[in-house]
């Protein structure tokens, strides 16, 4: 804890030029939320009126960031007690170390005080994975696994069954059949993009399915074991040979914004993609995909647990007025308000059950919904992983020294997509980093 909080001291210097948390704004209150500027995340911003018509006094500020600056910010903010942010966006792998560190303000009070809210109505996986001593810290926006979106007309020009329960070898043999870079569409389109939320989060479900781990039960490093490096080098060979152009830098905003023009056959990623690729405002493929499962290669199942969420730092001043925020952002009624608004393909996915009974979402939904919520349920490490390990998480370790290891991982990663190092190289750096945090953890155990 000691170094992570030396890590947070040195990027402190981001948390600077907001106002500070609960302080009086022109007429009024103002809450200042920091969130990841995701396009659910745009529609909250352009409906806050909404809410700040039924609050007289109080006055929104979002502070908004790409996600790996958005993680800098929040969490030097957070574990500082700085008290820049009335409201935070979070995600499971957040919440429940803040939780344990008491960083976060326990939610079940405020849950229990608000009439309608209704807690038992979130899907039970996202609610475990938000609480910590089965208290929730924090409250899901939107959840999601991940799964394959692809051209179904592509796929059937060229004669091509997609299966519901792809492996990795079938995505390469599609992704080689349907590369067309004469026209300008990738195979498929994969992150490549440094950070621990972006390249590592697919790459990380693949090894998994491999076979790899990040660390044995006794936590010794694995990262230059034969199953990590298969994982690794058939990850890169996919992007070099048949991803998208600038794999190295391109992230889930970046792949989306490609797929969603028809300049990919294929894309893996997360489940909540749906508001991108099948938003008729701005996707030229709407009406021409599929979803299927998450490719695998050892296990039943690979795909990753995941929640965006919004949760009350402990220096907050004005914490009623941000759950007042909160459960308006995270109820029953929000999502109605969006699908009204902006469409149903637009409603935030994977939180609350009572979204999927909805009868317009479930029609705007229909090829994608079951796929998310199947996704979702077959999330635990029983299903995704071929041998056991000492950490939470699927797509991420759900240790504090992951944000700073897997961001270095993951430049390793993508140095070798962008052909600057090779495989073994970057492996072998990458595994002097781990080797240093699992000996963190052998001198606890020791």
């Amino acid at each position: 804890m000691r170094k992570l909080l030396c890590l947070l001291a040195a990027t402190a210097l981001f948390v600077t030029g907001c106002a500070g948390a609960g302080s009086l704004g022109d007429g009024g209150r103002t809450l200042v939320v920091a969130i990841v500027s995701n396009a659910q995340m745009k529609d909250a911003i352009s409906l806050k009126g909404e809410f700040e018509k039924n609050h007289p006094g109080v006055n929104l500020k979002f502070v908004t960031l790409p996600e790996n600056e958005a993680r800098a910010k929040i969490t030097a903010s957070t574990a500082t007690g700085g008290g820049e942010f009335d409201v935070v966006m979070i995600s499971n792998y957040e919440a429940p170390q803040w939780a344990a560190n008491g960083w976060l303000e326990n939610l079940e009070p405020h849950m229990k005080a608000t009439p309608g809210y209704d807690e038992a109505d979130f899907i039970p996986s996202i609610r475990e994975s938000l609480s910590y001593q089965n208290q929730m810290y924090a409250v899901p926006f939107y959840g999601e696994s991940s799964f394959v979106v692809y051209r179904k007309d592509l796929f059937e020009k060229a004669g091509i069954p997609m299966p519901a329960h792809p492996t990795w070898e079938q995505i390469a043999e599609y992704a080689a059949k349907l590369d067309d870079k004469q026209n300008g569409v990738a195979g498929i389109c994969l992150r490549g993009k440094p950070g621990w939320g972006e390249s590592l989060a697919p790459f990380t479900t693949m090894a998994n399915t491999f076979g790899a781990q990040w660390f044995d039960k006794d936590w010794n490093a694995k990262l230059n074991s034969p199953e990590f490096a298969k994982a690794a080098n058939f990850y890169v060979n996919l992007l070099r040979e048949h991803g998208e152009v600038g794999a190295s830098s391109a992230g889930f905003t970046e792949c989306g914004t490609r797929y969603a023009q028809g300049q990919a056959a294929m894309w893996y990623d997360a489940t909540s993609m749906t508001g991108t690729t099948e938003d008729p405002s701005t996707s030229h493929v709407v009406g021409k995909n599929g979803y299927v499962a998450a490719p695998v290669d050892k296990t039943q199942a690979s795909g990753w647990l995941y929640a965006w969420s919004l949760a009350i730092p402990k220096a907050a001043k004005a914490k009623d007025d941000a759950w007042d925020f909160m459960a308006w952002m995270t109820d029953k009624a929000y999502a109605k308000k969006v699908g009204e608004t902006y469409g149903w393909n637009r409603v935030p996915p994977g939180t609350r059950k009572s979204t999927y009974e909805i009868p317009q979402y479930k029609e705007a939904a229909k090829t994608y919904a079951q796929p998310t919520l199947d996704g979702i349920a077959d999330a635990n490490q029983q299903k995704t992983m071929v041998q056991p390990v000492p950490y939470p998480g699927i797509q991420f370790v759900g240790i504090p020294e992951f944000q700073d290891l897997g961001t270095r991982v993951s430049q390793q990663l993508s140095a070798a997509i962008a052909g600057q190092t090779s495989v073994a190289d970057a492996l072998a750096q990458s595994q002097k980093y781990a080797e240093t945090v699992g000996k963190s953890y052998q001198e606890v155990a020791g």
